[in-house]
């Protein structure tokens, strides 16, 4: 049993939360998008102070590894790392589509499957599925989403839709087995029972040599200026 700092920073909603023996002992959430650089490390204060305790008592610091946004993930795997040197705390990565699917099977649980989706730009999502077991089926994608997609999965079963990716899905999955779940994100109270799990088994990252699960390749752009 252990104490676990989590950090959830892959999306658009930036979180930490506290917990121990895989109890929740508290949370913070911001949904303003674009804070977790000025957020996440107060979160961490905010959270030790509240609980009263101390960063070296950490037995661990789950991260939320992936797929999602490129510089949010680097917030995230940087702020973990530098808590893990500071206090010897072991480094445990989650899987971020698995602990959505947590959130969806507990808000859906009368469905056969679940499929998280982390919005990728236009009609392209991040997405994995997972049964009510929350054993994945199937690689976790890169999907651009047209009217064919998922149409043998939909056959025989009933889906949940969820994430930031699935609200611009709605208008082209129509199957009446398709559910769509709103407010559904990744948060890092969501991590809490995975994060045990991974102490419990003793799975365990590299601290120096982790990196983000990106999915895709960063690709830098140039902002266009106006020409006067």
């Amino acid at each position: 049993m252990a104490l676990i700092l989590s950090l959830e920073t892959s999306t658009s909603v930036c979180s930490a939360a506290l917990a121990r023996d895989g109890r929740l002992l508290a949370e913070r959430v911001s949904y303003e998008g674009k804070s977790h650089a000025t957020l996440l490390t107060v979160f961490v204060e905010q959270l030790l102070a509240e609980t009263g305790i101390e960063a070296t008592m950490l037995d661990a610091v789950a991260v939320s590894q992936g797929p999602g946004s490129y510089t949010g993930l680097r917030i995230g795997v940087s702020t973990a790392k530098g808590i893990c040197y500071a206090t010897g705390a072991k480094l445990i990565a989650i899987d971020t589509l698995k602990s959505m699917a947590i959130a969806a099977r507990k808000t859906e649980p009368k469905t056969d499957l679940y499929c998280s989706m982390i919005d990728a730009r236009r009609m392209e999502v991040y997405t994995a599925i997972y049964n009510t077991n929350l054993e994945q089926i199937g690689s976790t994608r890169a999907l651009i989403i047209d009217n064919d997609s998922f149409t043998d999965e939909l056959k025989n079963n009933t889906i949940a839709f969820y994430g930031d990716g699935a609200g611009k899905c709605q208008s082209v999955i129509t199957s009446p087995n398709a559910r769509f779940i709103d407010n559904i994100c990744p948060l890092a109270a969501n991590m809490v029972q995975l994060a045990e799990d991974a102490f419990a088994a003793a799975d365990f990252k590299d601290v120096a040599y982790f990196d983000p699960f990106y999915l895709k390749d960063f690709v830098a752009t140039v902002a266009k200026h106006k020409v006067l």
